[in-house]
């Protein structure tokens, strides 16, 4: 086949393709010189030799790239600096919680203070649980990111260890030589116009592909690249990488949990900064959280709630128009397969009998889908429910199928709500118009259809809880209110003996005061045997009290074994034993306190102290179940 190419077309291509090459080749050529050069480390060294927070050490010895390390290393450097506190209860540094430390944060710098305002905005009850510092909303979480990045790379600018890859010198360059491939497509498209139509004085076009042309690659030119090093950086970096080699030597030093900065100072803070505590990165995030699984602080303790998203189902967030709609047209087409049906009776009927069968089922479907959906749908409008929870997660869900100049725009969101009854949970379907109006964190009331899952209305109740909660907590503590936490043993003994010295009639009621709820009355039968996995029975019929305390055992049905004992007591008497016992593990989010041993778990909540111990089999039972089964007694003790 002969291909006939015009000479004047390969003479355009030249000329545009020329232009282009030779800003390119420049605009490679600065890529390349630019690139921050590879630092050599200093011999391993334990000295940190700097005053450089970790955030810009974590800059510099990831080649002038910030990574994730960098709001992870600030973390722990607030916990080595008593800022905040790290506490890991149990062997799992998934189980860590960040306290935020009693001197405040005063002399921090403005990433810093990014990050414990992080911290301290979802502190409820003193604490936050480390898993649960990631964002849930990914534009609230790319913009906390990117502020934070540009507060580190401003930082590191003014201490003389970092610049702009691209400085407004090579940027100014590259934008006027930006004119070089412009007037190249200017003059490729002269000539087109020039050859095609003969006319010589129409150069608008002419003048659009110029300008079009210079002014995206001057914006190609301006974007920013990122930083490079300078020789003061470089000196720098090559001091951090020996630091960095030092702890890389140490093969224990990776396996460091988060809480161990309280041992390690700001050496776990640094090593997390140069990238040698996996441990530390796996377990700290401050980025987007898991989205099925989130953390929720309604009911004021913290604990997960598994989230699932339905999809399959074309019903879910379907408003009531579109079903009956749906509902109609199916019993449209159920009519057009009948109406085939009958026209298949003029044929042969060794095909039409399988024919009328398989159309009577086709038909039959139809019917059904058309009865169901109309009567789902007129029960799901007669019989709407209302809840109340926290927002734990919003995130688009679908989207319109025709594309505008803006894109595919949202019409539903998915909008899990936590309502404290059940660590399950799934998530309604929120019309794009209502999702304005709340934001994850917020206590809100929604109306929706249960069946349909759909939400008509919502409600917010509370902003932005966590916050709230930590406001007043502060507000409470700046002012000195008291608490029963601030009591100590010292007081509790002198207490106890003055009363029982008779010193006074009126202390030694208070010691013997009896529990207002009994401790069979915390834990039903059913309860205990799930945690147990056994079948118990009580031998308690009342409220068993001796003085101060009331008790309550829990026996094998099988062999009358005692397997668990329950205790709730109050006064004095309750001070001191969670006193002589906070030497246990802590157990986050049970009560005002809660600690554990190996066959006992106790919590506090108020005047009150419930202690359950296992006995005999009992001892066998899952750890889990055990705390569980504390933190439904403490929740039924009085407030």
């Amino acid at each position: 086949m002969h291909l006939d190419i015009d000479p004047a077309l390969l003479v355009e291509i030249a000329v545009a393709v020329a232009g282009f090459t030779v800003w390119f080749a420049l605009f490679a050529s600065v890529l390349l010189v630019t690139q921050p050069t590879e630092v050599q480390p200093n011999p391993p060294t334990q000295d940190f030799g700097g005053d450089e927070p970790p955030a810009v050490v974590s800059l510099l010895t990831n080649r002038w790239e910030l990574t994730e390390d960098a709001a992870e290393s600030t973390l722990i450097d607030l916990a080595a600096s008593r800022v905040l506190e790290l506490r890991q209860p149990a062997n799992d540094p998934m189980h860590t919680t960040v306290h935020v430390g009693e001197g405040g944060a005063a002399g921090i710098n403005v990433y810093e203070q990014m990050v414990f305002d992080r911290v301290n905005g979802l502190v409820v009850n003193g604490l936050v649980p480390l898993t649960a510092l990631p964002f849930r909303d990914k534009k609230k979480a790319a913009a906390w990111g990117k502020r934070l990045n540009a507060a580190v790379v401003d930082d590191a600018r003014r201490r003389g260890l970092s610049r702009r890859r691209f400085s407004r010198v090579i940027v100014s360059a590259l934008a006027v030589l930006a004119g070089i491939p412009a007037l190249a497509a200017g003059a490729a498209v002269a000539l087109n116009l020039h050859i095609q139509s003969g006319n010589k004085n129409d150069w608008s076009l002419v003048v659009w592909a110029v300008l079009i042309v210079w002014g995206v690659l001057a914006f190609l030119a301006g974007r920013s690249r990122g930083e490079r090093d300078t020789p003061r950086g470089r000196e720098v970096a090559a001091r951090w990488l020996g630091l960095k080699m030092y702890l890389r030597n140490d093969p224990s030093f990776a396996e460091l949990p988060p809480s161990a900065v309280a041992v390690w100072d700001r050496y776990l803070s640094y090593g997390d900064a140069v990238g040698v505590t996996p441990v530390c990165s796996a377990v700290i995030d401050l980025g987007m959280g898991n989205r099925r699984r989130v953390w929720s602080s309604f009911g004021g303790t913290w604990h997960r709630v598994r989230i699932r998203y339905p999809f399959v189902w074309r019903r879910y967030g379907q408003p009531p128009v579109q079903l009956f709609m749906k509902a109609a047209a199916a019993l449209v087409f159920a009519f057009l397969v009948t109406w085939v049906a009958g026209a298949l009776n003029g044929l042969p009927d060794s095909f039409a009998r399988p024919a009328h069968r398989v159309f009577l089922a086709i038909f039959l479907v139809l019917l059904a889908y058309c009865v169901y959906t109309l009567i789902a749908t007129i029960v799901d409008l007669v019989t709407p429910v209302t809840v109340t929870g926290e927002v734990l997660w919003l995130e688009v869900w679908r989207k319109t199928s025709r594309i505008d100049r803006s894109g595919a725009t949202p019409w539903l969101h998915y909008l899990a709500l936590d309502d404290g009854r059940d660590d399950r949970t799934v998530a309604w379907g929120c019309p794009s118009e209502l999702v304005e109006r709340v934001s994850c964190g917020d206590v809100a009331t929604i109306v929706a259809r249960r069946w349909t899952r759909r939400i008509t209305s919502v409600e917010v109740r509370e902003q932005a809880r966590a916050r709230v909660l930590a406001t007043i907590g502060a507000h409470s503590r700046h002012h000195g209110t008291p608490t029963e936490h601030d009591e100590d043993a010292e007081n509790i003994i002198l207490s106890a003996m003055s009363a029982g010295a008779g010193l006074g009639a009126q202390a030694l009621a208070s010691a013997l005061h009896t529990p207002d709820i009994a401790a069979v009355e915390l834990v039903s039968l059913d309860e205990v045997s799930r945690a147990l996995d056994t079948p118990v029975v009580t031998r308690n019929q009342g409220p068993a009290a001796v003085g101060p305390m009331s008790m309550a055992s829990y026996h094998a049905a099988v062999d009358g074994r005692l397997l668990l004992l329950a205790t709730v007591s109050t006064g004095a008497a309750a001070s001191l034993a969670i006193d002589l016992r906070r030497h246990g593990q802590p157990l986050p989010g049970i009560g005002d306190e809660a600690y554990a041993w190996e066959y006992w778990a106790m919590a506090r909540r108020g005047s009150h102290v419930v202690m359950l111990q296992l006995h005999g089999p009992g001892k066998q039972a899952d750890r889990r179940n055990l705390y569980w089964l504390l933190s439904t007694a403490v929740s039924r003790l009085p407030a």
